[in-house]
């Protein structure tokens, strides 16, 4: 990851409070969930398998959202 991304990144959390503890950032964004960008802030359509176990994912209509409240997508 490049020196300039990576103070970027580290700059967001730290400023932030992470239920899955940055589990992304720290795997070296390897460990990324499946979502999917549906055009409004903040939010993505969870494609995980088991949804409700997620932390940050709670059920809207048919489908479960993400609720990532520090993502700009």
């Amino acid at each position: 990851m490049e020196q300039n991304i990576k103070r970027q990144i580290e700059e967001i959390i730290g400023g932030i409070e992470c239920p899955k503890d940055f589990i992304c950032y720290k795997s070296g964004l390897n460990n990324l969930c499946r979502a999917k960008d549906i055009g409004i802030e903040s939010f993505l359509e969870c494609l995980e398998r088991n949804p409700q176990k997620c932390k940050v994912s709670f059920p809207f209509g048919l489908f479960y959202l993400c609720h990532v409240p520090f993502v700009s997508i």
